[in-house]
């Protein structure tokens, strides 16, 4: 989520002028919203990593299908030498021997790079796993981040009514929620 980088010290900037006032309970409030920014501020900076994570994740799973590709490319003119060596072995009963011995060669090959292909096909899948699992924590982070700065909106009508109670703790309800959910974006 995309923030203006000067965004936390509007935020402070509120808190100084409402300090100012002479209310403790505004005072709490502003110091609330500053808590509220420093939590936000964290957790968008989690939720830009985890995406960062996720397109690396991704990045890596399609050079290993790329690999596997490559392998079974390899696969493919070994196992086409391999079946001219024994068509040769037949036509030429002279060189027979030779012809079965290289397309022995070949076959043993073949099964070489066929793992080499499988090995690399499943890295592949890992890491688009572990690019979904980046993903789903970034899409969870986005909504705690969207709770907390909604809270900080919610508490700023507390310091504009001057003093009413609800939105304060408005506030606070969607602020615990924010953190509750970016918590759970690292249990799952």
């Amino acid at each position: 989520m995309s923030e203006s980088p000067t965004e936390h010290f509007e935020h402070a900037e509120h808190a100084e002028h409402v300090a100012h006032s002479g209310s403790a309970f505004l005072s709490l409030v502003a110091v609330t919203i500053a808590v509220l920014a420093v939590i936000a501020a964290g957790l968008g900076s989690l939720e830009t990593l985890e995406e960062g994570e996720a397109g690396a994740a991704r990045s890596e799973a399609v050079l290993f299908q790329n690999k596997a590709t490559d392998q079974w490319n390899f696969y493919q003119a070994k196992s086409v030498k391999k079946n001219l060596y024994e068509l040769a072995a037949a036509a030429t009963p002279a060189r027979k021997e030779e012809f079965e011995k290289e397309a022995a060669r070949y076959d043993e090959e073949s099964k070489e790079i066929t793992g080499e292909a499988r090995e690399q096909e499943k890295k592949s899948v890992e890491a688009m796993h572990e690019s979904a699992r980046h993903e789903r924590r970034n899409h969870i982070l986005s909504l705690a981040v969207t709770f907390l700065h909604v809270s900080i909106a919610i508490a700023t009508i507390s310091i504009i009514t001057k003093g009413k109670r609800w939105p304060w703790a408005t506030a606070l309800v969607l602020a615990v929620a924010g953190v509750v959910t970016a918590a759970r974006a690292y249990l799952i």
